[in-house]
């Protein structure tokens, strides 16, 4: 069975995280995909472990390879003339364009939707940025620290009472906007195939940082009232709150329907006596008395280490999770089993890995072990496939891009 994405052909003009990730998505699926990249490597290429701080011998970035994985590479200087010419011969080529660029560096550059879309009405361009395409905001530069993370009330309502806003750990919203953005280009080539049209794909991560936290985000919307934080001294809910283990860990249980799941828990923690008395015998008593009980539950994990915790609430009929590092997240079993890490295939690189597609199709499989390509490594033979000659192939690439 073929790729469901062969034979499409996809220009990436973006750096960073989100569409970048879209677009290692669709080369998961079978799309050839030409990144153009700024002479001289975008960041990320160059963000080494021990560049970031960690001891390796790895001189390779592996969240570069994640997110760049089975792509083609040509570097071109976008504010040359001649570049921008070459560039627009390869899109002549293209299904879909997909990018980051703001909307007034597209209009200047000349790729802009409308544009494009103009003189190929077939086209897909599919585009990202951090505050949606119309508006004000439409060209602020952003990430998803800023418009995913601390401008929708996610770094706002994500702290316990009395605790200071937390730090937002990298490309988290540009993950879960990467999905959003792959979805709404499957869509419009679905559409393509039935009308022959193309049509735009716009993405913005404060619309994504919203959509991420819309449980919350719909009921403050229709209440007018903003959320509550959790307290960890008296949760409205003492089996949906966290506790500390005797060696300074953390246990997380996650019964919202307590009811349920009262007796159990009672027996799991050796208290079966709580499961009678009546300040805790339901949902509103557990509520009304929730600092005591919470105190109570408190002593009873702080008796013993994290270990023995978990090997014994493993055996019982509860719901809850070990508050895993992330070192002990990747060295799960379940996580090897379901090959969630792979080793990147690249020659002469030994122990680099990174996380693979989180997509399984059953007739497709995508193992995430291809690498990521060498700055411009395929950049003269893209420009000569989209009709280039010489001369214009030597005007346009910058001697600093070219492999």
């Amino acid at each position: 069975m073929s790729a469901p994405l062969a034979d499409i052909r996809v220009v990436e003009i973006a750096s960073f995280v989100a569409v970048p990730a879209a677009g290692a998505l669709l080369a998961d699926l079978g799309a050839e995909v030409i990144k153009v990249e700024v002479p001289g490597g975008e960041t990320l290429r160059h963000s080494t472990p021990r560049r970031m701080g960690y001891r390796s011998q790895v001189d390779e970035s592996p969240h570069f390879h994640m997110d760049n994985r089975g792509k083609r590479s040509i570097a071109l200087d976008l504010t040359r003339e001649s570049a921008r010419r070459a560039l627009q011969r390869v899109i002549d080529r293209a299904d879909v364009v997909l990018t980051n660029l703001l909307p007034q560096r597209l209009e200047r550059y000349g790729f802009s939707p409308a544009t494009l879309r103009e003189a190929r009405p077939e086209l897909i361009v599919a585009a990202l940025n951090g505050y949606g395409n119309r508006g004000p905001e439409a060209n602020t530069p952003a990430f998803d620290y800023t418009a995913f993370w601390a401008r929708t009330g996610l770094m706002d309502s994500m702290r316990d009472l009395g605790s200071t806003p937390s730090f937002l750990r990298p490309g988290v919203g540009d993950h879960s906007a990467s999905l959003a953005l792959v979805s709404g280009i499957l869509a419009a080539l679905r559409t393509r195939d039935q009308t022959g049209l193309g049509q735009e794909v716009n993405v913005n991560l404060l619309h994504m940082g919203l959509y991420i936290t819309g449980n919350d985000a719909s009921l403050v919307a229709t209440s007018g009232q903003d959320t509550r934080r959790h307290d960890p001294l008296k949760p409205r809910n003492p089996l949906w709150a966290h506790y500390r283990t005797a060696d300074d860990r953390w246990i997380f249980l996650v019964m919202i329907d307590s009811q349920r799941y009262w007796p159990a828990f009672c027996r799991a923690i050796g208290q079966p006596e709580l499961e009678h008395d009546d300040r805790f015998h339901n949902e509103v008593g557990r509520y009304r008395n929730s600092t005591e009980l919470t105190e109570r539950i408190q002593a009873v994990f702080a008796g013993k280490p994290f270990s023995d915790w978990e090997a014994h609430l493993t055996t019982q009929p509860i719901i809850w999770s070990p508050v895993r590092t992330l070192l002990e997240a990747t060295q799960d079993p379940q996580v090897a089993e379901m090959g969630v890490f792979a080793d990147v295939d690249q020659p002469g690189v030994d122990g680099l890995q990174t996380v693979a597609p989180p997509i399984h199709l059953s007739a497709h499989p995508m193992d995430g072990t291809r690498p990521a390509p060498a700055l411009g490594a395929e950049g003269e033979q893209i420009l000569r496939e989209a009709g280039c000659g010489p001369d214009e192939i030597a005007d346009a690439i910058d001697p600093e891009g070219s492999p």
